[in-house]
């Protein structure tokens, strides 16, 4: 990963197949589907089988949660890649207190043992594997940095870093000072949270950050990924029919295309 990438975001109920494709036609390096619970997965529940659908050749990457080691061995032991897979994310940033109760999600930025042996796992089936992160559950884990000391302690492929812990709601701005000291620790770091400006992104790439991750920007304005690059991008109701045409052709679950044509060229910060 040695140019600067741009992601779309995992949103549950908004990253289907359609929003993934439009958002990759206009700038997005990589996509993400929203999460998957790892458990489920395992027992071939059709509901969760259905969220890890790829339906075409763009490239994704698969968004678990979870923390059972034995569900990650009995998913990944019968799991077939599709074209356009390109590995697999763990999600240590779910802000959900009945995830957080059960050690998962932003619980897991502190049990950094099991982090590891999840890592080793995906590696031991040769799958490529990334983490999406939070700062910490609240304000206490923030300040004692242990979000510095998962990275420092576990090697994925890449880390996402959402600048925000996990009592933080998107009425909170992201904590860019955060990002300086996670790049020095030698891993490669993504930006996440409140990317939206070329500013912010000259910024990063300047402390050097490997890339950003948008997520409600990217529902508002597909095309934000391009508009970044600095490349021209079609009106909004272009994008939007294009999005119902592709949400048409992929069969695009109703979930997703309801939430999604509620948002686009609407205000963000009602997502």
């Amino acid at each position: 990963m040695n140019q600067f990438k741009y992601f779309l975001a995992p949103l549950e109920n908004f990253t289907g197949p359609a929003l993934r494709s439009i958002c990759h036609k206009y700038g997005a390096d990589l996509t993400f589907t929203e999460l998957a619970r790892v458990d489920s997965l395992a027992r071939n529940n059709k509901s969760t089988l259905s969220r890890i659908e790829l339906n075409d050749d763009f490239p994704v990457i698969i968004q678990l949660l979870g923390s059972n080691e034995d569900s990650f061995k009995r998913f990944l032991s019968k799991f077939e890649p599709l074209k356009g897979f390109k590995g697999f994310n763990l999600n240590l940033g779910c802000p959900s207190l009945d995830v957080i109760r059960i050690g998962q999600g932003s619980a897991l930025i502190r049990r950094i043992t099991k982090t590891r042996k999840l890592i080793e796992i995906f590696r031991d089936y040769s799958y490529p594997i990334s983490i999406k992160m939070r700062l910490g559950i609240n304000a206490m884990d923030k300040k004692n940095k242990v979000y510095l000391n998962l990275i420092n302690k576990v090697s994925p492929d890449f880390f996402i870093v959402h600048a925000r812990h996990a009592m933080q709601t998107y009425a909170n701005p992201a904590d860019f000072s955060i990002y300086e000291e996670c790049v020095k620790t030698g891993k490669k770091i993504i930006a996440n949270g409140n990317i939206d400006s070329t500013d912010k992104t000259s910024f990063l790439r300047q402390i050097g950050v490997m890339g950003v991750m948008l997520g409600r920007h990217a529902v508002v304005n597909p095309g934000i990924f391009n508009l970044l690059k600095g490349i021209d991008i079609p009106n909004i109701e272009q994008m939007r029919n294009e999005y119902i045409e592709m949400a048409d052709r992929m069969n695009e679950p109703s979930r997703y295309r309801k939430n999604v044509l509620k948002h686009i060229g609407n205000d963000y910060q009602k997502i």
